[in-house]
């Protein structure tokens, strides 16, 4: 998962790209619009707050889908180590708006309602840093598992969500390696899977999520952060051969000259042209891998 190197690269203070007023508009949801505008065809939506049950409690999230054209796939969206908040709902609407019905949820609902982390948090304190990892540690991959088993379910059982078409999921840093949990766990009804700078994604434990994939039936896209493969240059190889051998269709890339959390508006390390890219591929995998 995350580790002390990627929170250095997201450390806002270090940072410059954005003044405190345009950062502090965008954690806050305005000028996002403006910072990732619909597609052209945007489909008028509707999302809402909602809760969600599970063995180990009562999660909140939020779903987004259109209200036309009858019903859409699914996507579990899952966020980064800063948690749900303005920004992933926006980007699940955006989503929605090229029609898909998508849940993002509070990974850390055992431990607090979203927001589960200040809006600038100052990675410079030794404690934000230690309650940070401690809360992304408390997500073990049995934990990822149970919520998996609870998130799939019960967008398949939303009345806009298409009951014969396949499902998404995706995942952003910590959450990158919960895409494949997810996809493990449901190998019939996930079709597809993206990542963006996942974190963990190849490790040496036994657990390690890249292991996981001779188990799934999902098309993948991993968009990698040049700062994660210039640390595991490795990775890249090692997924590419495990998608090959299980006869998976994957597009696993290194986006240059970007850096750890590259793909989120809210974050200083943010890369506009590189996360367009990012974004532009994950439709592709969406249209295709769920047609």
């Amino acid at each position: 998962m995350c580790d002390d190197h990627d929170l250095d690269e997201m450390d806002y203070a270090r940072r410059t790209a954005l003044s405190r007023r345009q950062f502090a508009l965008l954690t806050a949801g305005a000028g996002l619009a403006a910072l990732l505008p619909p597609p052209a065809d945007a489909a008028p939506i509707t999302g809402s707050p909602v809760d969600i049950t599970t063995p180990d409690g009562v999660c909140d999230a939020y779903f987004t889908h259109p209200t036309t054209g009858g019903t859409h796939p699914g996507v579990l969206m899952w966020p980064d180590i800063f948690g749900l908040r303005p920004t992933f709902q926006h980007m699940a609407d955006r989503l929605a708006q090229s029609g898909y019905a998508v849940l993002v949820v509070n990974p850390f609902y055992r431990l607090r309602k979203a927001p589960t982390s200040p809006p600038h948090p100052s990675l410079n304190d030794p404690a934000v840093r230690k309650e940070l990892m401690a809360m992304m540690q408390s997500l073990t991959p049995q934990v990822t598992v149970t919520d998996a088993r609870a998130f799939v379910p019960w967008i398949a059982r939303q009345p806009a969500v298409s009951k014969t078409r396949k499902m998404a999921t995706t995942g952003y840093c910590m959450g990158g390696p919960f895409t494949l949990r997810t996809a493990a766990q449901f190998p019939e009804r996930i079709g597809a899977g993206a990542t963006f700078h996942g974190a963990g994604l190849v490790t040496d434990r036994p657990d390690s999520p890249h292991l996981l994939i001779p188990r799934i039936r999902a098309q993948y896209l991993m968009a990698i952060a040049a700062s994660d493969d210039q640390k595991q240059p490795e990775a890249k190889t090692i997924l590419r051969e495990a998608f090959a051998k299980a006869h998976l269709q994957a597009e696993i890339e290194v986006y240059p000259g970007t850096m750890h959390g590259w793909c989120v508006p809210d974050l200083q390390v943010y890369n506009h042209d590189e996360a367009e890219k990012a974004w532009g591929r994950q439709l592709a995998l969406l249209k295709r891998a769920l047609a």
